[in-house]
């Protein structure tokens, strides 16, 4: 198979008997560290057996999950390795690679619209809005606390909120937070 043209398209890794692991791209010997980092790049590539032109991509996959979980990097639950496991051999294990595949694909792009909620949610967004009047909430509690070097009141003591004000705004946020709570869960669909 040809090398993949200048870092695009599928990248073709040759592993020997050696186990040596040799990257057509760039004509040199890498590790399973480096599939893992292209992985992670989101680099396409696949590992042929570099006697009989094998595809082993597979095999090399699944060594460099087992050791990333030797690694301490545990991400596979014992639970969910046993289930899996369970599943070779059954009926429904024609099945479980498509479902596998949708799952971790929605997972992906439900992680990809919470991450990009999170970014926004502090730079002007409702959010900010509401962390603001909370932090000015926290700076009015911790004066309320600070004795007075004159020994009278409470130093910066508010004036007591009009009749309703206080519990007008805390309507308001509930309001708001109840709005938002409602956003997030639309975009998590």
């Amino acid at each position: 198979m040809a090398k993949s043209a200048s870092g695009t398209g599928t990248v073709i890794v040759k592993k020997y008997a050696n186990r040596r692991l040799y990257n057509t791209e760039t004509s040199s010997y890498i590790t399973l560290d480096h599939l893992a980092a292209m992985t992670r790049e989101g680099r396409d590539f696949k590992v042929l057996d570099a006697r009989t032109d094998d595809d082993i991509t597979h095999s090399v996959l699944t060594q460099i999950i087992m050791d990333e979980e030797s690694n301490g990097q545990t991400l596979l639950p014992v639970n969910f390795l046993r289930q899996l496991i369970a599943l070779y051999g059954d009926s429904m294990q024609s099945m479980v690679p498509q479902y596998l595949e949708a799952s971790m694909e929605a997972f992906r792009r439900n992680q990809l619209q919470f991450r990009s909620a999170m970014e926004g949610a502090f730079s002007g967004g409702p959010f900010a809005e509401i962390a603001k009047r909370n932090m000015a909430m926290f700076e009015a509690a911790a004066t309320a606390f600070k004795p007075d070097p004159a020994g009278g009141a409470a130093a910066g003591t508010p004036a007591a909120p009009a009749s309703g004000d206080g519990k007008d705004e805390i309507a308001a946020l509930k309001a708001q937070l109840a709005g938002l709570q409602d956003k997030i869960d639309k975009m998590a669909k």
